[in-house]
């Protein structure tokens, strides 16, 4: 490696270093916009927070009646246990991951006042949306454990708790880092190009088919499988469901490919986002 290189490598060590020190300092600022996003979120609605655990819930009774009633979903999509439960436990990430983004796309433009007249660094905006998203997370989670509960009393499915749920976190860890990075590159992107704003909407509506969250991946080895593993959404959702549901710690490869793919994009969504900054107010 020469010069030049070990120079652009330590840029971009210090550009991220930068970054992530901004945003412990203004931490306070951090929580301000996390809670008003919540409260905006569920103001004047009579159900509040419930929405929260109803929007997964909604969806997972959907897929639920479509592949238990229209077809045998234990058979056709080889799911060994309610599919409620195995719809839901990938619903709920991928609500997580679907509204942080959407949050994400517009937390520059929504806050334009902020941006162009007061300093502290950008990437609060992307972040506190991700934190506000992660609430509503952790509270359908609670339902999950509900659900899992609900089975195991009907004699439906059978919970045998495991070592394996302490590396839960390692995941929402993996998962958030992830969002970040894409977060920060869709609000960029939609400040620079309103058009991205349209083209996601589509685009997340679209992901969730191909990302293990209502349907299994396909395990025949054929070229529509291995383009879905390329997916790192699918080793993410497959380990929530690989931890919680049967005891026992994800498949180390597609696990480590969906970490390491987190982390670069992260490190890339980061440094671009924090050095595209000074231009934000003028094109707001």
């Amino acid at each position: 490696m020469d010069l030049r290189s070990y120079g652009e490598v330590g840029a971009l060590q210090i550009a991220l270093s930068n970054s992530v020190s901004s945003i412990a300092r203004f931490q306070d600022l951090l929580v301000s916009l996390t809670w008003r996003d919540i409260r905006v979120r569920y103001k004047q609605s009579m159900l509040g927070i419930a929405w929260a655990v109803l929007l997964p819930l909604s969806m997972m009774l959907i897929f639920t009646f479509v592949f238990t009633r229209a077809i045998d979903a234990r058979a056709a999509l080889n799911v060994d246990m309610p599919y409620a439960l195995f719809a839901y436990s990938g619903l709920v990430p991928w609500t997580f991951f679907s509204a942080s983004l959407g949050g994400c796309v517009t937390c520059l433009v929504a806050n334009r006042n902020l941006v162009t007249k007061v300093y502290f660094p950008r990437e609060v905006f992307p972040v506190s949306c991700i934190a506000g998203a992660f609430v509503d997370f952790c509270v359908a989670m609670i339902v999950l454990v509900g659900l899992m509960v609900y089975f195991q009393w009907t004699g439906a499915w059978h919970f045998t708790p495991s070592p394996a749920l302490a590396f839960v976190p390692v995941i929402i860890l993996v998962q958030v880092t992830l969002t970040v990075g894409l977060g920060m590159m869709l609000a960029m992107g939609n400040l620079f190009y309103r058009d991205v704003r349209q083209i996601f909407g589509v685009a997340i509506q679209l992901a969730m088919f191909v990302s293990a969250v209502v349907v299994p991946v396909p395990t025949d080895g054929s070229l529509l499988a291995r383009v879905i593993a390329v997916n790192p959404l699918v080793s993410i959702i497959g380990a929530y469901r690989e931890c919680i549901l049967f005891g026992r710690l994800p498949a180390a490869g597609g696990f480590f490919y969906s970490a390491a793919f987190a982390a670069a994009t992260a490190v890339i969504g980061v440094i671009v986002f924090r050095r595209a900054s000074h231009r934000f107010a003028e094109c707001i």
